[in-house]
């Protein structure tokens, strides 16, 4: 949970809102397939038979910064470094303007290549 004090009050950001709304920022980028599920979100979704918008995302930070590791999955023949360059900006973008947080460091992890 990120917590801050603001001159109206005490605001609350879960860990899984921020998983979910960079997931769905992230699988709506060019080039992008899909996301890879850690090991713990593997079982979850075979146990609950879906695949959530979270899979794959990492958050990690306070209320100063955050950090980001996302688990992906490209198309064959992109270019990687123009899809990460776009990741980054639009997680960094959409991060700022939905929470006010700054996104201090986005770390993406290649884990499949699919035509």
């Amino acid at each position: 949970m990120i917590a801050y004090e603001t001159r109206l009050g005490k605001i609350d950001i879960s860990e899984t809102y921020l998983s979910k709304l960079i997931g769905y920022e992230v699988t709506a980028c060019f080039g992008v397939v899909g996301m890879v599920p850690s090991s713990r979100q593997r079982i979850f979704n075979k146990l609950s038979k879906t695949e959530h918008p979270d899979t794959g995302i990492k958050v990690t930070g306070d209320a100063d910064a955050i950090s980001v590791e996302l688990h992906i999955v490209v198309t064959y023949g992109m270019n990687i470094n123009a899809i990460a360059a776009s990741i980054t900006e639009k997680v960094k973008y959409v991060v700022k303007e939905a929470a006010g947080i700054t996104v201090n460091k986005v770390t993406i992890k290649i884990d499949g290549i699919k035509e």
